[in-house]
């Protein structure tokens, strides 16, 4: 049976006592559990008799205690799970015990799933002895089950409590092969410097999940080079996420100091630290009122000197807040520089005009020359939405030959159907897509198939625009120019507000010359209030890929006509016989 099946099962043992929205409230503290408890039996007896020599609750005892289990967590009671359930009396009271015997950095994962009170809940409805006994039943040793697998396990076990309780799973994680391919856009031109034996580097995920965008960049670190280390840092809302994601990252022998609970948006829980590598899918198109009040206040406070000097999005979107929190975790050049990938919506691209906190967004990116390539996904992808996605790769430590420009893969046309639909979810990319969109990316070079173009690249001020404010005077009743009386206007024709308009003018082309060929031949008494203008940028990504297709001719589409007027016909003369 699949293994995420069998720990589902539990499901049925739950069933009556608990709703169905509240079965991940013990499936998942009891599947982490019975994780931890496999992973520190082989050294049980080790650990324990080194509690014996010293005082388990002095100072320093923990490096002898993670010494003696081989882990960076330890537990000091004589329990585990299998002794647990012999004493089928005492469940709840020997369990308590167990928990007790974890670890600080443990006993903080359990208090985040409130796994006490569920343990109360469970014995009140007789049903806490049958958990236990089921969860102790299963190896969950990483010999058995590998750290990966895991992951796909908590995963999938997510996104069905998700659906449950109609919450959205894609706020919880990321497709893995979606993961795979940011991690090969972050790492592949930098090879050569990750091939090196000792080499140490940093990765940062501020929406971190259940760490899956940490694992698989650990994972790909360490296959490309087993000398290479790769320290990770992350936050994370969600505690039910947290507290995975952190004991994912203690059983792999991360410092989990570095995975912070809590809003990264209103309290940065790395303030002042910069990295490497970053990877993030924050969640798009969600009101960020709940931050609002402290980014706010950091904006107007400390303007550039803090994370979001360039602008503020709409509050219905906080998605590029994201954007601009992880270019201010951008390590320095003169250190070495970053490179960072972020999922976005199209909303990003092109959401609000001129002088929008969207567009000043956009135009600190474009012109700091930050963003190296922008990647359309496939729709239907995700588990919570078939919308179109995007990847974004930002670094400020662009090659030569990129400098000054943006690379657009329109990669939607890579995906293969699934087998079976998984929430919104019905694509996916295979291997070969992964390795053929990150062939496009480091070769840097314009694609066309069969005259359909898959990459394109822009010099950087191409997507920028100035917006001119076209003013034509007002008239009097008798059709005269109203002249102003008083002040700057004083001589000059009134504007007529009824009569304004505005025009947009790529940045690359002269304001007058604009002006001179596509407003005068129309309107010869209008002219520009140039105090009014304001440079704005958007990124029109599917005009740019956009393929016209000729209708078909006329003599084509009556024929079609013809045959299918003749077939109604033929059944209304049948029904009518």
């Amino acid at each position: 049976m699949n293994l995420s099946s069998f720990i589902w099962s539990v499901a049925d043992l739950l069933r009556g006592k608990y709703k169905p929205h509240e079965y991940g409230q013990v499936i998942l503290p009891f599947t982490v559990l019975r994780r931890m408890d496999c992973v520190l039996e082989p050294t049980k007896q080790a650990v324990l008799k080194e509690t014996a020599k010293r005082d388990v609750s002095g100072d320093g005892v923990n490096h002898y205690l993670t010494r003696a289990s081989g882990n960076t967590f330890y537990n000091t009671s004589p329990m585990d799970l299998k002794a647990i359930v012999g004493d089928q009396d005492n469940v709840a009271m020997n369990l308590a015990a167990y928990l007790h015997g974890f670890s600080p950095n443990v006993k903080d994962i359990f208090s985040r799933f409130k796994l006490e009170a569920q343990i109360d809940r469970l014995a009140n409805a007789d049903l806490l002895y049958l958990v236990t006994e089921k969860f102790s039943k299963i190896d969950l040793h990483p010999d058995k089950v590998s750290n990966a697998d895991m992951g796909t396990i908590f995963e999938e076990l997510i996104r069905k409590f998700a659906e449950l309780s109609n919450e959205t799973a894609g706020e919880h994680f990321t497709p893995r092969e979606v993961i795979r391919l940011m991690v090969n856009l972050i790492f592949a031109e930098d090879d050569d410097v990750l091939s090196k034996p000792g080499v140490v580097r940093t990765i940062y995920d501020p929406t971190a999940g259940t760490g899956g965008m940490l694992s698989v960049a650990g994972e790909w670190v360490h296959e490309h080079n087993p000398k290479a280390r790769l320290t990770v840092s992350g936050q994370e809302l969600n505690d039910e996420s947290y507290a995975i994601c952190k004991a994912d990252m203690l059983i792999k022998g991360q410092d989990v100091a570095n995975i912070k609970p809590g809003d990264t948006l209103a309290n940065d829980g790395h303030a002042h630290q910069v990295f490497d590598y970053m990877l993030s899918n924050p969640p798009f198109g969600v009101e960020w009122k709940q931050s609002e009040k402290a980014v706010r206040k950091e904006y107007e406070e400390q303007g550039f000197n803090g994370r979001f000097g360039p602008g503020l999005p709409r509050i219905s979107d906080g998605s590029l807040l994201f954007m601009l929190h992880l270019v201010k975790k951008m390590r320095p050049l003169a250190d070495g520089g970053a490179r960072f990938c972020i999922v976005q919506n199209g909303s990003p691209l092109f959401t609000g005009g001129a002088g929008s906190g969207e567009s000043n967004i956009r135009q600190y990116l474009l012109e700091s020359d930050l963003v190296e390539a922008i990647v359309a996904l496939p729709t239907e992808m995700f588990y919570n939405t078939g919308i179109s996605t995007y990847l974004w790769v930002v670094t400020n430590h662009k090659l030569p030959h990129r400098k000054g420009k943006l690379q657009l893969i329109d990669a939607s046309s890579f995906w293969q159907r699934m087998r079976k639909s998984l929430g919104d979810k019905r694509k996916e990319l295979s291997p070969d897509h992964i390795d053929e969109i990150t062939r496009i990316f480091c070769e840097f070079k314009e694609v066309r198939r069969d005259g359909v173009p898959i990459s394109l690249i822009f010099p950087n001020e191409s997507f920028g625009y100035r917006t001119i404010t076209v003013e034509r005077p007002l008239r009097d009743a008798e059709g005269k120019v109203v002249l102003g009386t008083k002040g700057k206007m004083k001589g000059k024709p009134m504007p007529d507000a009824d009569l304004r308009d505005t025009e947009n003018v790529p940045l690359s082309e002269d304001v007058e010359v604009y002006f001179e060929r596509e407003v005068l031949p129309h309107a010869p008494d209008a002219w520009i209030d140039h105090e009014k203008t304001k440079v704005g940028y958007e990124i029109p990504f599917n005009r740019h890929f956009y393929v016209f297709k000729p209708p078909r001719e006329l003599a084509e589409i009556d024929a079609d006509l013809k045959v299918v007027t003749d077939r109604i016909l033929t059944m209304i003369a049948g029904l009518s016989a």
